[in-house]
């Protein structure tokens, strides 16, 4: 009774645990094209059955697999751990990929993902009957290699030795990693194979893999993975894989048939009257359940140590890391001749840090270099972070960067051209504002926020901008919204949610009052200053000097005094008035630009609840509270907003809801209108 309570102690402290654990996104995952199970069908309870107990079926080597039920109720599940991870490590990693993999496909009868450390798959379908790469994922490192020939030569010659050695191995384990050199650059790789399948499938599945290497875009990169569910391989330029893993022990003398085990089997301990034998084993199930459960509060404690080092390490990049993006390095001369020596007739722009020149490399490629100034005051830091964070991220609303330049005390960041220039050569000029019609104006407002969404919750890194203005927003030769210059941009910790500063970054009248006031910065910083270019987009206005007849003010007092006297339509720009069936659709982005531009940080929206708002019309929307009128145009001085400001702050507690500040210093009393 006494060990009954034991183990239940045990199992409700381990479950606490891995609940209390915040969970990483997947690495990667796909849903299958399988259909969908309801709530209370068979094959739900006969799936459930399975992931439960997922984590301590697994063996010694990290492989399980198995199948509940007939026909359509027929559930199958496979899981792989890395064959250099522990296997504590691999069931809080198994544990987490079934917590997050019905969140990625929920309902889906098939559903593919994993971590780095370990994946699975659940189907419908028979899993162990498909010996071959039935499913592949493709994950790559966007640099190229330094000489790609080379490079992909003693790769290939490194993964067909590593293919020989997994394919030799035993039922338990089919596992093997090495390295090799290719020019100045060191190749890391790893290979593996279920246990379960035969030395010719496995020799055959690594094979496919690699043949699908033409079609995967990490050809000629200094880093990729195909991964399968049956097999997959991994190569980088550093090293990945922790030290060789012993190879497993010879089958028993004796033991012809070599059966492979599946990961199935009950292995009971054997019985017999000798009680040393029992106490041995309960020994032994209760050591192992303990060091469980201490193994799983180190990793947490290591987890949330790496998150909180992720800001210092990116900070503190030193030149080995900087040399690691030696692929995409350009030469200085190549880049003086591409621009004809930074001619004036090449220059673009002028940036905050410097000028910005058209140049075309000698492929004929056109590409937008950014010249740092020695004294714009971007240091190291500012371009590290925008070498190695900018690299990573990848969206097609973002401008894409190509490479870098490092030579002497000039630095130089090479982008991708984008031929349209940027948005306020077109919002702000009377003549070009007239190319920018409603559909068009809509599709800009809607990348921007896909892209900005993608900066703060879909990409690898939470990145605020802390920039986002018209002139940092590109347009294509499609007059798609491209976002640029992540100078300013700021690392997050996943877990965080806000920062503070005294370095203030920014552009006035985009900025949001608590950055601008305090240096207190967050997500809902650049959601403010999402909703103030949305207001310029509709206006087509700047949000400084908005003119109203005679009288000139600011954009956000003169926006919510229309929206709340019902006059919405004389602030929308008379080029979009004409068209009086999308007045609806226009009033419904002021609605949402103003919730954007709420004076309290809680009350603005999230950029994820922001795309749901454009993209979903019958979604009903919150009454905007007032924004913060910060901006007067009859300012007098920094330290009456900051005291102005303040004095609100201290003050919100005791204004309802319905009272607001308007464009005057005046403060009055308005009743809750929907604007007509």
């Amino acid at each position: 009774m006494v060990s009954q309570k034991w183990f239940l102690f045990l199992f409700l402290h381990l479950h606490v645990l891995n609940i209390v654990a915040q969970l990483p996104n997947l690495r990667f995952g796909s849903c299958g094209e399988n259909g969908n199970y309801t709530e209370n069908s068979t094959y739900k309870n006969n799936l459930n059955t399975l992931l439960t107990s997922l984590p301590s079926k697994i063996d010694n080597y990290g492989f399980y697999n198995a199948s509940i039920g007939q026909n359509t109720d027929r559930a199958s599940v496979i899981v792989l751990c890395r064959g250099d991870v522990e296997l504590d490590d691999c069931r809080v990693c198994v544990d987490n990929v079934v917590e997050k993999i019905g969140q990625l496909c929920p309902n889906q009868k098939e559903v593919f993902g994993g971590y780095d450390e370990c994946m699975l798959q659940y189907s419908n379908q028979s899993i162990i009957e498909t010996p071959s790469l039935s499913v592949r994922y493709f994950l790559w490192n966007t640099a190229n290699a330094s000489k790609p020939e080379e490079f992909n030569q003693e790769l290939r010659q490194l993964m067909e030795n590593l293919r020989d050695r997994a394919a030799q191995g035993g039922p338990l384990q089919k596992y093997a990693t090495g390295n090799t050199t290719a020019g100045q650059q060191s190749i890391y790789a790893l290979v593996q194979c279920t246990p379960d399948l035969s030395r010719q499938n496995c020799f055959n599945c690594l094979t496919d893999a690699y043949g699908s290497m033409p079609q995967c875009p990490c050809l000629g990169k200094i880093g990729g993975r195909i991964i399968g569910v049956r097999c997959n391989f991994r190569y980088e330029i550093s090293r990945f894989f922790t030290a060789d893993v012993p190879t497993e022990a010879p089958p028993p003398a004796g033991n012809d048939n070599r059966t492979v085990p599946t990961g199935t089997e009950n292995i009971t301990p054997p019985t017999g009257k000798d009680d040393k034998t029992t106490r041995t084993i309960i020994i032994i199930v209760v050591s192992t359940v303990t060091i469980v459960i201490l193994m799983i509060c180190i990793a947490v404690i290591l987890v949330r140590r790496r998150k909180r080092k992720l800001v210092k390490e990116i900070q503190s990049t030193s030149v080995d890391d900087t040399s690691i993006a030696e692929s995409f390095q350009y030469a200085f001369s190549a880049i003086r001749a591409a621009t004809d020596d930074f001619s004036d007739a090449n220059k673009l722009g002028e940036g905050g840090f410097g000028p910005v020149y058209k140049g075309k490399l000698q492929n004929g490629q056109e590409v937008a270099v950014k010249r740092l100034s020695a004294d714009s005051g971007q240091g190291d830091l500012e371009f590290k972070n925008e070498v190695l964070l900018v690299a990573k991220l990848q969206h097609r609303n973002l401008v894409r960067l190509l490479g870098f330049c490092l030579d002497r005390t000039e630095r130089l960041l090479v982008y991708e051209f984008v031929p349209n220039a940027s948005l306020d050569h077109f919002l702000f000029d009377s003549v070009k504002r007239r190319q920018l019609d409603w559909e068009r104006r809509s599709k800009i407002i809607g990348g921007i926020a896909k892209g900005i969404l993608y900066l703060h919750e879909d990409s690898r890194l939470r990145i605020i901008h802390r920039d986002l203005k018209a002139s940092n927003v590109l347009l294509d030769a499609e007059m798609n919204p491209k976002i640029s210059d992540f100078g300013m941009a700021r690392l997050f910790e996943l877990d965080e949610t806000q920062g503070s500063t005294n370095r203030i970054v920014g552009t006035y009248g985009y900025m949001a009052p608590e950055y601008a006031m305090h240096g207190q910065f967050s997500v809902k910083s650049d959601v403010f200053s999402f909703g103030v270019l949305v207001l310029e987009i509709l206006s087509g206005q700047k949000n400084t000097c908005f003119r109203n007849g005679e009288s000139v003010e600011d954009l956000l007092s003169f926006a919510w005094s229309s929206w709340r006297n019902g006059t919405t339509t004389n602030f929308i720009d008379p080029m979009l008035r004409e068209s009086t069936g999308l007045i609806r659709d226009i009033m419904r982005n002021i609605h949402i630009a103003l919730l954007c531009v709420q004076e309290s940080v809680a009350d603005r929206p999230t950029m994820a609840a922001v795309v749901l708002m454009l993209s979903s019309f019958s979604l009903s929307l919150p009454m905007p509270s007032g924004p913060a009128f910060y901006m007067y145009s009859n300012v007098t001085a920094e330290t009456s907003l900051i005291q102005e400001y303040n004095t609100r702050m201290t003050n919100s507690s005791e204004v309802a809801k319905s009272n607001s500040i308007g464009s005057s210093r005046n403060e009055a009393s308005i009743s809750e209108l929907y604007p007509r």
